[in-house]
């Protein structure tokens, strides 16, 4: 099961926010929450608090302990960008772009993975164990006949 939080409309860059984002790429929540707690960008911000938010959601939601929790997928996309112009000389003006970005953040529960795997497993050993116990009906060989080699 994912447990999901998503931040749209930050006034980041996407970029900028990727750097982050790929520290904590695949690791547990505690380690990530102290990655980003000492991170001096200003991105860091804004992902701690999006991954507080999705901490919360699962334990608001799915009863989920935080000290199992992984992140699974993490992603900074696109968002619309703000043109703002700034005067220059002789009365004509340059483009400001202040781009935002999309933060979307995938948790997992890893004891529920463990308990799935366990019962994959033991469902593949009775599988393999009924295939081997199985005997297959003898077939009567086909004899070949072998044609002599020609050069």
């Amino acid at each position: 099961m994912d447990i999901k939080a998503i931040a749209q409309h930050q006034r980041l860059s996407s970029r900028r926010s990727r750097l982050v984002i790929n520290m904590v790429r695949g690791k547990m929540v505690n380690e990530a929450i102290t990655i980003l707690r000492f991170s001096p960008s200003k991105p860091a911000k804004t992902v701690l608090k999006l991954l507080n938010s999705a901490i919360a959601n699962a334990q608001h939601n799915f009863s989920l302990k935080s000290e199992n929790l992984k992140i699974v997928r993490i992603t900074a996309d696109n968002g619309p960008v703000l043109k703002r112009h700034m005067p220059r000389a002789h009365g004509s003006a340059s483009l400001i772009r202040k781009p935002l970005t999309h933060i979307a953040i995938y948790l997992q529960d890893q004891a529920s993975d463990a308990k799935v795997k366990k019962e994959k497993i033991a469902k593949k050993e009775t599988t393999s164990a009924q295939k081997i116990n199985k005997k297959k009906p003898d077939t009567k060989e086909k004899k070949s006949i072998k044609l002599p080699f020609k050069k």
